[in-house]
């Protein structure tokens, strides 16, 4: 069942991003934003970890989850450290997933030419 619940909310987030980008004249770049904002703002009140039960894996691949990560390590940072943990606690989670699309990215560029 957890497959199934996976591909429900994995493939909801996709079908709205979708939506989003053939009905409004927003890029991709405003997207991704918008979906970061709202898996933190769930986040807040533990609705995203709620997802993350039901859908597992498919609450964790989305954009949305990045989100998540930052408030829920600012949110860990803050409680062992104080107000200098809320800096160093977004990066302890996300640091993983940041470092992965910058390598990935610096590759990405050595194989394929930019458009004119």
């Amino acid at each position: 069942m957890i497959y199934l619940n996976a591909f429900i909310f994995a493939g909801i987030v996709c079908a709205l991003g979708q939506i989003i980008l053939d009905t409004t004249k927003l890029t991709p770049g405003h997207i991704t934003v918008i979906f970061v904002v709202v898996g933190a703002f769930l986040d807040v009140f533990n609705i995203y970890d709620r997802l993350v039960l039901w859908a597992g894996g498919g609450a964790l691949v989305p954009i949305t989850s990045f989100g998540h990560n930052l408030i829920h390590g600012a949110i860990h940072g803050y409680n062992t450290e104080g107000v200098l943990g809320l800096f160093s606690g977004t990066l302890d989670l996300t640091a993983a997933g940041i470092s992965a699309a910058i390598i990935f990215a610096f590759f990405m560029s050595l194989i394929f030419e930019p458009r004119d």
